[in-house]
């Protein structure tokens, strides 16, 4: 899996300036990720940590909405993860891939990740087919790679 370069957050704290958030430090903003995903995306981590700076506000109030958007009650994460990977494959979005990652870490199987991948496929076509193939088969070789022992 291909994700953008890792942002360089001491320039950011330079350039931009220092993380200002007082209703949750910066691990903590971060900590929420690395439970869904095992890792901050860098989107995701440069939304934090600019916009922790220059608006501290807005990032609570973002972290607020997507944690009562992304977690309703009446879905389980599995749930919600599967149906999330579904809809932006459906965009041929590249935080499909995100979302499959959290899937799978919430427990949902391969069989069920194939079957939202056939579903995008009734109403997308084969651009989805392919490309939530192409997920699947990066993801199985991240987890394979997770497994294996330290050479």
């Amino acid at each position: 899996m291909q994700l953008p370069p890792r942002i360089d957050t001491e320039v950011v704290r330079e350039s931009i300036g220092v993380y200002a958030d007082r209703t949750a430090s910066i691990e903590e903003r971060k900590a929420i990720y690395h439970d869904l995903l095992g890792f901050v995306p860098p989107r995701i981590e440069a939304r934090i940590a600019v916009t922790g700076a220059l608006d501290p506000k807005l990032l609570e109030l973002q972290e607020k909405l997507r944690g009562h958007a992304m977690y309703p009650k009446c879905f389980d994460v599995k749930t919600a993860q599967l149906m999330l990977f579904g809809m932006l494959l459906m965009d041929m979005s590249d935080a499909a891939q995100l979302h499959g990652i959290a899937a799978r870490r919430a427990g949902a199987t391969w069989e069920e990740m194939q079957a939202v991948v056939s579903l995008c496929f009734l109403f997308r076509g084969l651009p989805a087919a392919n490309r939530g193939a192409e997920i699947l088969a990066r993801l199985a070789k991240r987890e394979a790679e997770a497994k294996a022992p330290a050479a």
